[in-house]
């Protein structure tokens, strides 16, 4: 579910497509910046990506909801993340041995290993992974080559998990906290080591693109940023306050641990050969 995130949605996709995602539901809460116009282009390019209106404001639970019962049909597993989260697979264990000596995991390996928790377990319906909550990394304007490549500093806790759901293991319900869904009786949740794979959350980039949270918050159970509450909440910046002002040293801010694994992933097996440009900056520049 996005607002005003067009300017996000071609590098995300584009690197999810590397890694196997076939199909995307974009659920776009009011947005005025041309979004409508990023996923037809997106779509012709062959990347199956829709856009449905969603424009109740702090919904966020209920779309996820609406999205289950839409992807039932289409999808055996579905992921529920934000356009500033990316999927990173380290392959850092003894038995990926063969991947660290390609360098890399290889393209379409998310999919594999989404995959082949269907063929080993009827029971595993939810694959849970930890997010890693990268900061501006000394940046003062949005990097030219992505959020990937550009933020490279981060808190050294996970603060969360997000999810990779099978829709058809869900409760009637369809209850979630954003997260995480219920499952039904019989269906159980795997947490997946960090070795294995993480998410990259890119949630507090420069002041310019962090300032835009200020005006929409779209999950019920988040505080917006003007009303005092929730201080001490994960979903709270530190010292941030109630007003779009930006704190001082901001660009140093929620730094703890350098950590350019998936830059340098990504410089690796997307980029041009010859010339270095990654696939989302070839389209943004037609």
């Amino acid at each position: 579910m996005v607002w005003n995130q067009a300017f996000a949605l071609r590098e995300w996709i584009m690197y999810h497509a590397w890694l196997g995602v076939e199909r995307w539901f974009i659920y776009d809460n009011n947005s005025d910046d041309g979004i409508d116009e990023v996923v037809r282009e997106l779509d012709l390019e062959d990347y199956n990506v829709t856009r449905h209106v969603w424009p109740w404001i702090k919904t966020q639970e209920a779309g996820f909801s609406h999205c289950a019962l839409r992807a039932k049909h289409e999808c055996n597993w579905v992921s529920f993340m934000d356009v500033d989260e990316f999927f990173y697979l380290p392959y850092s264990t003894p038995r990926h041995q063969r991947f660290r000596e390609l360098g890399y995991a290889g393209q379409n390996s998310l999919r594999t290993l989404v995959t082949n928790f269907s063929s080993t377990s009827n029971t595993i319906a939810e694959i849970r992974t930890s997010c890693h909550s990268f900061g501006p990394s000394g940046l003062n304007s949005p990097p030219a080559q992505g959020v990937t490549v550009g933020y490279t500093c981060r808190l050294q806790s996970p603060e969360r998990h997000k999810s990779i759901i099978r829709p058809d293991a869900l409760d009637t319900t369809l209850l979630n906290v954003v997260h995480h869904f219920h499952l039904r009786k019989g269906f159980r949740y795997l947490n997946l080591p960090e070795s294995t794979a993480v998410l990259n959350h890119y949630k507090y980039q420069v002041w310019e693109v962090f300032r835009s949270k200020f005006y929409r918050r779209v999950a019920t159970y988040v505080a917006d940023w003007q009303q005092n509450q929730n201080e001490g909440s994960r979903d709270r910046a530190p010292g941030l306050g109630t007003e779009a002002i930006e704190p001082p040293e901001w660009r140093l801010k929620f730094c703890e641990v350098w950590d350019t694994g998936l830059r340098d992933f990504v410089l690796s097996n997307l980029a041009d050969f010859s010339t270095g440009v990654l696939p989302w900056e070839r389209s943004s520049s037609r």
